[in-house]
Protein backbone atom coordinates (compact mmCIF):
# COMPACT_ATOMS: atom_id res chain seq x y z
CA UNK A 1 0.00 0.00 0.00
CA UNK A 2 1.01 3.48 -0.94
CA UNK A 3 0.64 6.63 0.71
CA UNK A 4 -1.73 9.31 0.00
CA UNK A 5 -0.39 11.62 -3.23
CA UNK A 6 -0.24 15.03 -2.28
CA UNK A 7 -1.07 17.54 -4.79
CA UNK A 8 1.59 19.26 -6.48
CA UNK A 9 2.61 22.97 -6.05
CA UNK A 10 0.58 25.08 -8.35
CA UNK A 11 -0.49 21.18 -10.12
CA UNK A 12 -3.65 19.57 -9.60
CA UNK A 13 -3.75 15.38 -9.23
CA UNK A 14 -5.61 13.05 -11.96
CA UNK A 15 -8.84 11.33 -11.08
CA UNK A 16 -6.84 8.47 -10.95
CA UNK A 17 -4.49 9.84 -8.30
CA UNK A 18 -7.95 11.09 -6.51
CA UNK A 19 -9.64 7.73 -7.04
CA UNK A 20 -6.18 5.86 -5.60
CA UNK A 21 -6.10 8.45 -2.75
CA UNK A 22 -10.08 7.80 -1.75
CA UNK A 23 -9.58 4.30 -2.04
CA UNK A 24 -6.32 4.90 0.97
CA UNK A 25 -7.85 6.87 3.06
CA UNK A 26 -11.09 4.50 3.32
CA UNK A 27 -8.84 1.63 4.41
CA UNK A 28 -7.18 4.10 6.58
CA UNK A 29 -10.39 5.04 8.80
CA UNK A 30 -11.67 0.91 8.85
CA UNK A 31 -7.77 1.08 10.88
CA UNK A 32 -7.72 3.91 13.47
CA UNK A 33 -11.78 2.97 14.14
CA UNK A 34 -9.91 -0.48 15.01
CA UNK A 35 -7.54 1.09 17.02
CA UNK A 36 -10.05 3.43 19.20
CA UNK A 37 -11.87 0.43 19.64
CA UNK A 38 -9.13 -1.36 21.31
CA UNK A 39 -8.17 2.02 23.38
CA UNK A 40 -11.63 1.85 24.88
CA UNK A 41 -10.62 -1.05 26.45
CA UNK A 42 -7.71 0.82 28.17
CA UNK A 43 -4.77 -2.71 28.22
CA UNK A 44 -2.86 -0.55 25.71
CA UNK A 45 -3.31 2.86 26.84
CA UNK A 46 -2.33 1.96 30.71
CA UNK A 47 0.22 -0.10 32.81
CA UNK A 48 -0.49 -3.31 32.84
CA UNK A 49 -0.97 -5.03 35.88
CA UNK A 50 -0.87 -8.89 35.32
CA UNK A 51 1.79 -10.85 34.88
CA UNK A 52 4.12 -10.28 31.79
CA UNK A 53 3.03 -13.57 30.04
CA UNK A 54 -0.30 -12.95 30.08
CA UNK A 55 -0.14 -9.83 27.99
CA UNK A 56 -0.60 -11.26 24.66
CA UNK A 57 -3.15 -13.54 25.80
CA UNK A 58 -5.38 -10.61 26.89
CA UNK A 59 -4.36 -8.28 23.74
CA UNK A 60 -6.06 -11.08 21.25
CA UNK A 61 -9.06 -11.62 23.86
CA UNK A 62 -9.92 -7.75 23.73
CA UNK A 63 -8.91 -8.19 19.56
CA UNK A 64 -11.16 -10.95 19.52
CA UNK A 65 -13.89 -9.04 20.97
CA UNK A 66 -13.36 -5.51 19.07
CA UNK A 67 -13.58 -8.12 15.81
CA UNK A 68 -16.80 -9.20 16.73
CA UNK A 69 -18.48 -6.17 18.09
CA UNK A 70 -17.94 -4.46 14.85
Amino acid sequence: MTLQLKKPKNGKLTVEQKQQNKKFSSKRVLVEHRIRSVKIFRVVQERFRLKPQKYEQVILTVCGLVKIEN
